[in-house]
């Protein structure tokens, strides 16, 4: 497969992720970005959180996921077109929608990082640095786990 396949189609594969991430889970426990783990129940229980911290951060969720609902789902309609155009071998058609899918994953980006800090000042001091080592502690779990896959 050619470089560019590749980088295309891993730029792709990661959108999708992010969108799966963002989108809303209708029917489904919960509405909120998987992305957004880092503020889910375990980190929850783990920051000790009072009920208001905690109805806050699904207040800023709630919101962002609102304001934000006709750009998810013209991302999820994009990512789907690209999907068929690449199933259907329309190289053509997938290399004209790459400028769109990279300026929403980037967009993507600045939600999410839009909605951590809104939630970051939610939290106390002290919630702030114990979030921030639980934080270093999963990412170097998921370098162990890379790391592993790589040998």
């Amino acid at each position: 497969m050619k470089t560019k396949q590749m980088i295309t189609m891993a730029a792709v594969l990661a959108f999708s992720a992010s969108l799966a991430v963002a989108a809303p889970h209708e029917g489904k426990r919960g509405n909120h970005w998987r992305g957004g783990q880092e503020f889910g129940p375990r980190f929850a229980k783990k920051l000790n959180l009072t009920d208001a911290q905690k109805a806050q951060i699904k207040d800023i969720r709630k919101n962002l996921h609102e304001q934000n609902k006709a750009f998810f789902q013209s991302s999820r309609e994009t990512f789907q077109q690209a999907r068929e155009a690449r199933k259907a071998g329309d190289q053509a058609k997938v290399d004209s929608l790459r400028p769109i899918l990279e300026a929403n994953r980037a967009q993507m980006q600045q939600l999410r990082d839009a909605e951590r800090t809104q939630i970051l000042a939610v939290l106390t001091p002290e919630q702030r640095t114990q979030w921030e080592a639980l934080k270093a502690e999963r990412q170097a779990r998921h370098g162990k786990r890379s790391e592993h896959r790589n040998k």
